[in-house]
């Protein structure tokens, strides 16, 4: 949270193909319409204010807990996420915000791309998704977004290692595992080329102390 001029502005950042992996899908709705041309200002009713801001409070305080990872703050979490995400699509729904007509191919490929970046997935497998060629694929999101469908899947993995190396005890090889990444060596390289550092040392670095299985002497 942060403060300016009197205003409070809140953020918040979430795995969105883990998010919709559990039938949750239909609280992304307000972003997609948003993503189709949508406005991306969603108006909470004043009464339901206080009640949303509790809701961002106990996130915050959540995360400044010097507790480890766990299955128990993994569950509140995502409960308070769910939450909140409730209360958007509810103001989102009852504004009446409506899906821009014929979702393009740039939407469904991202849209693709987000819930199923963490499992092996390729620029062969998206254009079969939109039902277009991998090079129409390529040039459209490349020119919408400058980005190419390969370098989205990357983003979305990369976002979600990020978050279990900081947020769990896992190795680094099952780390890649749970991204998408079947050899670790990959997994390894993508993620020094995105971050400049491998998975343990970047992991290091935000723990302020390295992490090592002495035992195997696998890095994590």
């Amino acid at each position: 949270m942060l403060e300016t001029d009197g205003l409070e502005l809140w953020g918040l950042s979430f795995c969105v193909p883990c998010f919709a992996s559990d039938g949750s899908a239909s609280l992304l709705e307000p972003f997609e319409r948003v993503r189709d041309g949508a406005s991306a200002v969603v108006r909470i009713p004043s009464d339901r204010h206080a009640y949303l801001e509790g809701l961002f409070r106990e996130l915050e305080n959540l995360g400044r807990e010097p507790q480890g990872p766990s299955e128990a703050l993994d569950a509140i979490q995502r409960s308070l996420l769910t939450l909140i995400l409730a209360e958007v699509d509810r103001a989102s729904s009852s504004s009446g915000a409506h899906r821009a007509t014929g979702g393009s191919v740039v939407t469904e490929a991202l849209r693709f791309i987000e819930r199923n970046c963490l499992r092996p997935l390729t620029l062969n497998d998206v254009a079969a998704a939109v039902r277009r060629s991998p090079t129409y694929v390529t040039t459209a999101l490349t020119q919408a977004t400058g980005r190419s469908a390969v370098q989205w899947i990357v983003s979305g993995r990369m976002a979600e290692a990020k978050r279990l190396l900081l947020h769990s005890d896992e190795m680094v090889d099952v780390v890649a595992e749970r991204v998408g990444y079947a050899d670790a060596t990959h997994f390894i390289r993508m993620f020094r080329r995105e971050y400049g550092a491998t998975p343990a040392a970047w992991r290091a670095a935000q723990t302020r102390g390295p992490r090592v299985d002495h035992g195997s002497g696998t890095e994590r």
